[in-house]
């Protein structure tokens, strides 16, 4: 009798989680339960909204606080986790609010968001078609329509969504280390060096990539960029010539197509030309592999076909020339051996949606394996990419929302919304150039970021910036002004935070001094993203620029 009520008592509890988790059949009553527990939600969230850039409010709290936390032992409602879930979100920034202008994160589409709920709920995994049926096909088509934007042929090329921009270069510069070295580092290791050229604007990643392959950093040969932080050539090829003269290896060359801080652009047609140039004259047996660092800048290839002559979306003037001058060196991208797409960046998905797209689908061979190694997969479908992944488990959520934007956007929808932050960033811009006692530093960088330093009265912001660049006897006033600087971007921060302002970010280093043992030069940014963000949230950054100066008093007597 006690073993009956026992077993009673654990038929109950299961009976009970079941209502914990969506129906497998259809089901009315339970079906209605979980949209209603979703409604719920989406409503309580609803509240935390408000004039500020963030849900809710942001409370600093102590983290060393919370380590005391104690595994639970007895079960929650669904209505107590859901309540649970709101207060997490707490604080958080609001992508899509005009005045969030903090960093390259977008504001995801409900179609986006809708892919990544099915995925939530169905739980593909697409390390084979067998566990991941058609969300293995959005993958597919995914890497045929990119492919067909920007110039690869989809019959030849291949691709996988992976962890973010970092994999996408993983998987680029491990397939240059595998064809420079014949194919063999999987089963081999890595016995010798081979080097990794990146520019000096690209980003940190190339330090991850070179450090967990087992290249280690020493291998990493960083490239001068000009003013325009854009890889110089010049260095390049003098860096490459010396190389192939000592008998060195040269894997991979990472091109950025957008850098993250500013947006600088490289010459990926000139480098591709001055390696197939080199290739030829130094007779090599294999030439370094072009991986295009284009997360960001990606996008900018829907206006290959756009007739920029008759402008039918009506751009500014300015607008359209930083449209133009931006797609000169990102309508290269074919050229590139393999290339990175971040949706969750300019595609305006949720995080993470990353694909590593490469223009030779046999190349991802390199990294394969043997069925025979896998002895518990592949015996059903046609579709096997975990033979080839780093990853053994891929969520199907990525490939769904990114076809999902793919069909809702169209290159009409994405000219359009690359066009809005764009033109944006050129307003914000214009503004700012109106000021004599402010400097924007990307100013032939044509994106959605600004970076830019203000100065005190007295000094001209042009000249200051030039012997910031250039004089080593103006190194004192360079950390001055950089001190005034962080104070701004400060007051600016504690601002948004009330609800009073846009919320900006601040880089440490936008970049070096060019002298020997050059300071850091740090400066505000706004990085506008959201399709929310107008003129109104533009003059309110210039405003409160205006404002912050009057509060801040140099540290420093002129």
């Amino acid at each position: 009798m006690k073993q009956f009520r026992i077993r009673q008592y654990y038929q109950e509890i299961l009976e009970h989680l079941k209502t914990y988790f969506p129906a497998p059949v259809s089901n009315p009553i339970m079906d209605g339960y979980f949209a209603h527990t979703m409604s719920n939600f989406l409503d309580r969230i609803d509240r935390l909204k408000s004039a500020k850039p963030l849900l809710g409010i942001r409370q600093e709290k102590s983290y060393e606080s919370r380590l005391s936390q104690c595994f639970p032992t007895e079960m929650k409602s669904v209505e107590t986790v859901t309540q649970l879930l709101v207060d997490y979100c707490q604080g958080m920034i609001v992508w899509a609010h005009p005045n969030a202008q903090v960093n390259v994160v977008s504001s995801p589409t409900i179609p986006s968001i809708t892919a990544f709920i099915a995925a939530a709920i169905y739980n593909p995994n697409i390390i084979e078609d067998e566990t991941s049926a058609r969300f293995a096909e959005a993958e597919i088509d995914a890497i045929a329509m990119l492919s067909d934007l920007i110039g690869y042929d989809s019959q030849q090329s291949g691709g996988v969504f992976t962890f973010g921009g970092t994999g996408t270069l993983l998987y680029g510069c491990k397939l240059g280390i595998e064809k420079i070295l014949g194919g063999q580092t999987m089963r081999e290791g890595i016995r010798e060096d081979v080097k990794i050229v990146a520019s000096a604007a690209s980003h940190y990643t190339r330090l991850n990539v070179a450090g967990w392959l087992g290249l280690g950093t020493k291998n990493l040969v960083t490239i001068p960029t000009t003013r325009d932080n854009e890889m110089s050539l010049i260095a390049l090829e003098k860096y490459l010539r010396q190389a192939f003269d000592t008998g060195e290896k040269v894997a991979v060359i990472l091109a950025t197509l957008g850098s993250t801080d500013a947006f600088g652009i490289d010459d990926l047609a000139a480098i591709a030309q001055l390696r197939d140039r080199l290739v030829k004259e130094y007779n090599l047996e294999q030439p370094p592999w072009i991986h295009a660092d284009s997360v960001i800048g990606w996008a900018w290839t829907v206006f290959r076909d756009y007739d920029f002559d008759n402008n039918p979306l009506g751009f500014h003037s300015r607008t359209l020339r930083s449209l133009q001058d931006s797609l000169q060196h990102i309508n290269s991208l074919h050229l590139a051996d393999s290339l990175g797409i971040d949706f969750h960046k300019t595609g305006y998905v949720p995080y993470i949606s990353s694909l590593f797209l490469v223009k030779q689908r046999q190349d991802l061979m390199l990294i394969g394996r043997e069925s025979e190694q896998m002895p518990y997969l592949y015996h059903f479908g046609h579709y096997h990419p975990g033979n080839y992944t780093l990853e053994c488990s891929r969520s199907g959520a990525s490939p769904l929302a990114a076809v999902a934007n793919i069909h809702l956007f169209g290159k009409q929808g994405y000219r359009v919304l690359i066009g809005h932050i764009v033109e944006m960033a050129e307003m914000l811009r214009e503004r700012l150039e109106a000021c004599p006692f402010i400097q924007v530093l990307n100013d032939y960088n044509y994106g959605p970021v600004t970076l830019f330093r203000v100065y005190p009265d007295g000094i001209d912001a042009e000249s200051a910036f030039e012997r910031e660049l250039n004089d080593p006897n103006y190194h004192a006033q360079l950390q001055q002004h950089n001190a005034y600087n962080q104070q701004i971007s400060q007051l600016v921060h504690e601002r948004a935070m009330r609800g009073e302002g846009v919320l900006l970010s601040w880089t440490s280093t936008y970049r070096y001094a060019r002298y020997a043992n050059g300071l850091p030069i740090g400066a505000l940014k706004s990085f506008i993203m959201s399709p929310w963000t107008d003129l109104k949230a533009v003059d309110t950054v210039v405003q409160q620029i205006l404002e912050a100066r009057i509060q801040v008093k140099p540290v420093f007597s002129l």
